[in-house]
């Protein structure tokens, strides 16, 4: 894994209170749009169709799949702050795999074994995880504890959860349990077609944005305006919870 000289551009924790502006807008920004970022859950519509068709489909589900990740905002943020520091492609690869491995996990076993996790709880710790990424960008836990927790493990760790998060989702489908593992690994194929389409994204735009002189000037910024999406979403889920 590659790091810039000093990540934050060595910027003490005083530091951390201009940006806070940044972070109210972008947190009022999401307020704004709350509505569509509610909606993140599955649409009904599919849900219906999905309900409808029983046997092996594999085409629909690949397609659900996709757009689930690809529309995933949770998901994309947190992928976004596993790869904002990281310049060669194995590295990403690497990262990449290990948040994969761990998705498709807990996504197929939730799924098969019918693990049922309350929604609201899930997506509030997958929250949690974009908080997580963002303040390991910045070098908090360094600053804070003289202690930088293993990357690598916690991308693992956090897949994990994430692929709860979409087992909860493919629950709600209510699958016909005709024809359901090919239809699961369908469903996998699609998340991983949807990653690697956001992760494409994402890089091509990473990579004109590094190639300025910008980068590192802001790259602090737009992590405090990450983590503080995160504790958005944490604050929906928490919220949502309790009047549910």
């Amino acid at each position: 894994m590659t790091r810039p000289p000093s990540r934050g551009g060595g910027r003490t924790l005083p530091a951390f209170a201009p940006h806070l502006t940044t972070g109210l807008i972008a947190l009022g920004l999401m307020l704004a749009f709350a509505s569509s970022a509610l909606a993140h859950a599955v649409t009904a519509g599919d849900q219906g169709y999905i309900q409808e068709i029983s046997g092996v489909n594999l085409i629909p589900f690949i397609y659900l799949g996709a757009k689930h990740m690809v529309t995933g905002y949770d998901h994309i943020l947190f992928l976004l702050g596993v790869i904002f520091f990281l310049y060669r492609m194995q590295h990403i690869a690497i990262y990449v795999t290990l948040f994969a491995i761990g998705h498709s996990t807990t996504m197929l076993l939730g799924v098969y074994f019918n693990i049922g996790i309350n929604s609201y709880i899930i997506d509030a710790i997958i929250g949690l995880s974009v908080v997580y990424k963002a303040l390991d960008n910045m070098g908090a836990y360094q600053r804070w504890f003289g202690f930088q927790p293993n990357t690598k493990a916690a991308t693992l760790i956090f897949g994990l959860f994430h692929g709860f998060g979409l087992s909860t989702k493919i629950l709600e489908y209510d699958i016909a349990p005709d024809g359901l593992v090919p239809n699961l690994l369908a469903f996998n194929v699609g998340v991983e077609i949807g990653q690697l389409l956001a992760l494409g994204a994402i890089l091509i735009v990473m990579g004109f944005w590094r190639r300025s002189s910008s980068f590192f000037r802001h790259a602090y910024t737009a992590n405090v305006a990450m983590m503080t999406a995160g504790f958005v979403l944490f604050g929906y889920q928490v919220a949502g919870y309790f009047v549910s």
